[in-house]
């Protein structure tokens, strides 16, 4: 058997290991679909119609082998026949051992989702005074969505905790076995898991393993009614009126195999894709109104002048009740020239997904810790509420930190983690100009100035980087959810740490679209179209906790901050872990029609941008407060430009079109930027084409 000699402690340089080369970043799908639209006429004035819209999507997902260790669940007795090092292993005693079961394989999964969607109502018109025509329509909507997934790969650690139980050396069978001498355990195999490749331990590794099943929906229906119509005259026109009410339910229901149930510390049974079972819903009760007001026209510098006014009021069972208002104004000073703005105050409640969504187990990880101490006296730090467990005196380091693994961790809706959610608020700003000169027929150019901020309440998901930062700065809220060893060797160290979704910090996010359209004269060879539309984000910054001495504005316009920093933890909708936002974006084409053939060529542009930065409080690098070498360092990405061409032909003799095209057509390559700055795929797959070129093709028939 091995000894306590043959190991030593975790190594990040020598001993991490590379998922990345057996993690999926293109998975398999299969997409099936049904959509039918229909109407018709009962009176000349009123119709019913209907549509169902069905699809279906099935996919897989390989991930790398299953994380074996005491911080996921795993226990071995200091009596284990195998266990070398005289001391108990175990998430309640804090002595921790990890390793990957590649002897099990990798963790594979097949899922299957199913959206039904069905509209359908009355609708029609009327006259008032016999002079202005009103519509209306009168409807309900319903939606459906389920989900199912299976994964195999997963380790029982049910019957591996057993099997690392007390166990000796049976001399009358040469074997070893399970109890104690005087208590043997029938029907239990020991298993070694300091030798993952011995032949005794991948049999009981195999044999503890099976698949687990987890599924949800979720429902939504929707009973509306609107109406719209012209109201009297002003000198620029007819004013028109829109009014509507809605009342909208949603529901949301989860059920996990009993073998992913997690528990408080983020564990289940099979030791890996834990998740928690959960149901609720709200329903939300709206009404607008709309109002266009054609104030004047045809007059010097007042070719047109049009006012809207708009007012949506929304009660919530859950959130109470919110008022929002908009105004906009249109004025043409010469027909060819249109001047617009728009102010509006900005509302989003929290989704179905973000208060009810469950739990499920995570692996973040974090470039920081502010309990860390390396003096030899009393540690300042040990008194916070984010450092409960650390050692009051003498040096502490968190090993997460200093090696650059991943925590374990529960990600969950605010319900699950009990923590308190409410809507965004906000206002958004448009000013703009369209220019479409008479003197060059088929020209538009068009450019928007525009800035939108959040005060305070972004509904987002809460990093661990930013939990403990935010509990550790004075945010109270947030310490509930950090649970640390209170002893043994690994006192003070991070057990678990909840990630829920929540309102944090505020946002203000500014910059310019432009936008350029040009139709050709027809030529005997063709009638030709050119096109780009870009766009220039000029701010997306972000405070961390507005109004205390912690708050931190992070700048993401133009940057990218990788995995595990505060800042991408704190990062809006970021996408594995990253969090990138190009400040140029840009889409072009040229396209070409001649009878029944077009083409079309298509550019997408992704501006540069830059990882780390020469200021501290915007500096990210891998290894955080770990090296201190590559701190204010920075490196500068170019841009990527995708090429995509397409071909056409309209067959109208028997209603049909074929396509075919490229996509990537110069097999362009993301950016490398690493795996120690990601967490999947070495790049950014949100921002970036994984696919390389590819070739399509399609029939459309039209009956």
């Amino acid at each position: 058997m091995n000894v306590a000699t043959d190991y030593h402690c975790y190594q990040a340089e020598n001993d991490a290991y590379n998922y990345a080369t057996v993690n999926l970043v293109l998975t398999p799908q299969e997409r099936t679909g049904l959509f039918l639209n229909g109407n018709y006429k009962l009176t000349d004035n009123v119709e019913a119609y209907l549509s169902i819209l069905s699809n279906k999507t099935s996919s897989a997902f390989q991930l790398a082998p299953a994380v074996y260790g005491a911080v996921y669940g795993a226990t071995v007795s200091r009596d284990s026949y195998y266990n070398p090092f005289g001391v108990d292993f175990g998430p309640a005693v804090g002595d921790d051992f990890r390793a990957r079961l590649e002897t099990l394989g990798n963790r594979r999964a097949a899922a299957g989702i199913v959206n039904n969607q069905v509209s359908t109502g009355f609708k029609g018109s009327f006259d008032v005074w016999n002079d202005y025509q009103w519509n209306w329509d009168i409807g309900f909507d319903y939606g459906h969505v389920h989900n199912s997934t299976v994964t195999s790969g997963l380790p029982g650690l049910t019957v591996l905790n057993q099997a690392t139980g007390p166990s000796f050396f049976d001399e009358e069978t040469g074997t070893v076995r399970c109890g104690t001498p005087d208590a043997p355990i029938e029907g239990c195999t020991p298993f070694n898991p300091f030798n993952l490749q011995d032949p005794n331990s991948i049999a009981v590794l195999r044999a503890s393993a099976r698949p687990g099943v987890n599924s949800a929906f979720t429902i939504e229906r929707v009973k509306r009614a609107d109406i719209n119509g012209g109201l009297f005259e002003l000198p620029g026109g007819t004013a028109q009126l829109a009014l509507g009410i809605s009342k909208r339910d949603q529901y949301t229901h989860s059920n996990v195999d009993t073998g992913l149930a997690i528990d408080f510390l983020g564990n289940c049974t099979l030791g890996s894709q834990c998740a928690s079972a959960l149901q609720g819903g709200y329903d939300v009760k709206e009404a607008y109104a709309e109002l266009f007001l054609p104030i004047v026209k045809d007059l010097p510098f007042l070719h047109a002048l049009n006012i809207t006014l708009g007012d949506r009021y929304s009660k919530f069972s859950s959130f109470g009740s919110t008022n929002n208002t908009k105004i906009a104004i249109e004025w043409r000073p010469i027909e060819d020239l249109l001047l617009r703005g728009t102010v509006a105050e900005v509302f989003r409640a929290p989704t179905i997904g973000n208060i009810f969504g469950g739990a499920a187990s995570n692996a973040p990880r974090i470039t920081r810790d502010p309990c860390d101490y390396s003096g030899t006296g009393t540690n300042p730090n040990a008194g916070n509420p984010a450092c409960v467990g650390v050692p009051t005196t003498g040096p502490f380091q968190n090993e997460a930190v200093q090696s650059a693994s991943q925590l374990n961790a529960i990600v969950s809706g605010s319900a699950f983690a009990n923590f308190p959610i409410g809507p965004e608020y906000g206002k958004s700003f448009d000013f703009g100009v369209v220019y479409d000169p008479n003197w060059l027929e088929g020209l538009s150019v068009s450019a928007d100035v525009w800035r939108l901020y959040l005060n305070e309440n972004i509904v987002a998901g809460i990093g661990a980087q930013t939990v403990i930062d935010l509990c550790y700065a004075g945010q109270s809220e947030y310490c509930p959810l950090i649970r640390r060893y209170t002893s043994g060797s690994s006192q003070g160290q991070i057990q678990t740490i909840i990630e829920p979704t929540g309102n944090i910090g505020r946002i203000d996010v500014g910059g310019v679209d432009f936008a350029m359209n040009y139709r050709l004269p027809e030529f005997a060879f063709g009638r030709f179209n050119v096109g780009i539309n870009a766009t220039y984000m000029s701010k997306y910054d972000l405070q961390t906790a507005p109004g205390i001495d912690a708050n931190v504005t992070y700048h993401y316009a133009g940057h990218f901050m990788n995995y595990g920093s505060s800042q991408a933890a704190s990062c809006p909708g970021a996408s594995g872990g990253v969090c990138l936002f190009p400040r140029w974006r840009a889409q072009s084409s040229v396209g070409w029609q001649m009878g029944p053939f077009d083409a079309t060529w298509n550019m997408r542009y992704i501006g540069g941008f830059r990882m780390g930065s020469p200021s501290p409080s915007q500096d990210t690098h891998p290894w955080g407060t770990g090296r201190p070498d590559l701190d204010l360092q920075y490196r500068d990405y170019g841009s990527t430009t995708y090429h995509d061409i397409q071909f056409g032909y309209n067959l109208e003799a028997i209603n049909t079109r074929f396509d075919v095209g490229v996509n990537n057509l110069g097999d362009k390559q993301p950016p490398m930027l690493y795996a120690n700055n990601t967490l999947n795929a070495n790049t950014d797959p949100s921002n970036f084409d994984l696919v390389g070129r590819y070739f399509w093709g399609r029939v459309t028939v039209k009956f």
